[in-house]
């Protein structure tokens, strides 16, 4: 292998002007690890195109912990969708040491992942 990595298993999901790839990948050591990719196409008034790309990776001894995040997530979101409460519920007061909503995605503090109250 002349590279690290080899390819396994590739799926790519077009859903609107996103696509996602999901590649399972091999390591020298024989692991396997996932990676997900969101592309998304960008037209510029010239015709051309860009994509912007974000990427995840997620390693062998996550993928139960994510499956159950991601699982736990998607029934909750089912779970509100049935009954409506996420349209009633009035938005969340910011904490004072916590930037603009429009910025939280981008200002991840990792030792809050485990916290409830945010």
């Amino acid at each position: 292998m002349a590279d690290e990595r080899e390819d396994v298993y590739s799926k790519a999901v077009r859903a609107g002007k996103r696509t996602y790839f999901f590649d399972v990948k091999s390591t020298r050591g024989r692991d396997l690890f996932l990676t997900i990719t969101e592309s998304k196409k960008h037209t510029h008034e010239d015709g051309t195109a860009s994509y912007e790309k974000h990427k995840i990776f997620l390693y062998k001894e996550d993928f139960e912990k994510f499956l159950e995040g991601l699982q736990d997530t998607l029934a909750e979101i089912d779970r509100l969708r049935s009954t409506g409460d996420y349209q009633s519920a009035a938005p969340r007061e910011p904490r004072p040491d916590e930037p603009p909503a429009s910025d939280r995605s981008r200002d991840i503090d990792f030792e809050d992942l485990d916290r409830k109250d945010i």
